[in-house]
């Protein structure tokens, strides 16, 4: 009987900026940012089987009765996902950013959409011709801890 690998959430490094923005490029539904600029926010690595397989960035935006944080990215390598990585990543997010957490989603990653709503979050409103590349829209969803 085969064991599953343990997985471990830590904050970011210097040293795994290669690895995010590898695992970043690979997950096509992840925002494309330079990987160097998450190490200014709240950004944690998922090491899974001794390698990185995901990453997740937030930032707190007010600091107001309850508090409200965003969550800039979260990105899961895709062979990994599935099996509790990004879950394990969020909720982490969510522990270290009491309030509201606040994400824009592409409207047509309905993947993620149904992801985040197991997680607690509710559509709050959408944002048109958000993204540059696409002038997709942006569900914008919200989760209160």
């Amino acid at each position: 009987m085969s064991q599953e690998p343990l997985l471990f959430v830590r904050e970011a490094r210097a040293e795994d900026l290669e690895a995010i923005a590898s695992i970043q490029a690979a997950a096509t539904g992840a925002a494309q940012w330079e990987a160097r600029d998450y190490l200014a926010y709240d950004c944690l690595v998922a090491e899974y089987g001794g390698r990185i397989a995901g990453f997740a960035v937030a930032r707190r935006t007010a600091d107001a009765p309850g508090g409200e944080s965003e969550l800039l990215n979260l990105a899961v390598q895709p062979i990994l996902c599935r099996r509790g990585i990004g879950r394990r990543l969020l909720a982490e997010i969510a522990a270290r950013h009491p309030g509201t957490v606040w994400l824009e989603v592409r409207e047509s990653n309905l993947t993620a959409r149904k992801f985040y709503k197991t997680f607690g979050f509710c559509e709050a409103g959408k944002r048109y011709d958000y993204y540059e590349n696409s002038r997709e829209a942006a569900i914008v969803m919200n989760f209160h801890s």
